[in-house]
């Protein structure tokens, strides 16, 4: 079983910057993946970014260059870093987690379950 407790929402000007935090419980041996998806009112589920089998993160192309993803593993901890933020951007922000084999035809990590989620809202 793996629990993932979001935190860092909330609302921002355009422009702006916010820091997400995932904290991730583990009581299961089988190895995992975490990463970022968002889900705007509307839309489908969006990944934005992930920590593959070997430690690295990548971000997804919508986000590459104002998001950025880092790992604290001894406080088990996944942020995400989001710069110049865009009215666009408003959406619930969820970690997820996923079976590291699970790869998709962009070579980006399969998610199978998530957290509750924060909001970000990108307004003026």
């Amino acid at each position: 079983l793996v629990q993932l407790t979001e935190s860092g929402g909330g609302s921002v000007q355009p422009g702006g910057s916010l820091r997400l935090s995932c904290v991730v419980t583990a009581s299961t041996r089988k190895d995992f993946c975490v990463g970022w998806i968002r889900q705007a009112p509307g839309n489908e589920r969006e990944g934005i970014g992930g920590v593959d089998r070997d430690g690295r993160t990548y971000e997804a192309d919508a986000v590459k260059g104002r998001f950025t993803l880092s790992k604290d593993s001894a406080e088990r901890t996944l942020y995400l870093q989001m710069t110049n933020l865009k009215p666009e951007d408003t959406a619930m922000y969820y970690c997820a987690v996923g079976d590291c084999k699970e790869i998709d035809g962009q070579g980006h990590l399969v998610w199978e379950a998530w957290g509750q989620g924060t909001l970000v809202t990108v307004t003026s």
